[in-house]
């Protein structure tokens, strides 16, 4: 009778086994050196706005035009396959020929993270970059990474945070 009542107990365990749904990964984890890989803008600006409020400032909020501004330096600097934040123009100039008109305005680059987990801990890590993050009165960010697969580092990142408040 035990071994009975163990068994169908068992095969009952095994059976609720199979209805598990997978544990999906969290998108900063995702990887951005594969084709058509997307980056998770959302996430991002949650990851920053927490970071910053651990730090007593405020949070930030996703600017699309911010992130396209973001999406042409990653780009421009995956095509010369070259981390530079002047590859095209410095930010103060690709700002005001996008029309963004910051009042403030930082930008932090890398290459060679795959996620944007890997990003983040880089950028935290580098007191220069750790200190963009940080930067008080910034409101809106864009955040991009270019993959390249024929180029030594094969992400390329930016991240813009700014705001267009008067100061």
């Amino acid at each position: 009778m035990r071994a009975a009542a163990a068994i169908l107990i068992m095969l009952l365990l095994v059976g609720c086994a199979g209805n598990e749904a997978p544990v999906e990964q969290p998108s900063m984890y995702a990887d951005m050196a594969v084709p058509g890989s997307k980056l998770d803008v959302q996430a991002a600006a949650i990851m920053i706005s927490q970071y910053r409020q651990n730090n007593g400032l405020g949070t930030v909020v996703v600017d699309p035009d911010l992130t396209r501004l973001a999406e042409s330096q990653s780009g421009a600097m995956a095509a010369a396959n070259k981390m530079d934040h002047d590859v095209r123009a410095p930010l103060a100039k690709r700002l005001a020929s996008g029309g963004y008109p910051a009042t403030v305005a930082v930008e932090n680059i890398s290459a060679g993270y795959h996620t944007l987990a890997e990003a983040f801990s880089g950028w935290r890590d580098s007191p220069p970059h750790r200190a963009n993050m940080l930067k008080s009165g910034v409101t809106k960010l864009g955040i991009a990474a270019s993959y390249a697969p024929g180029t030594k580092y094969k992400v390329f990142w930016t991240m813009i945070l700014a705001s267009t408040e008067p100061r």
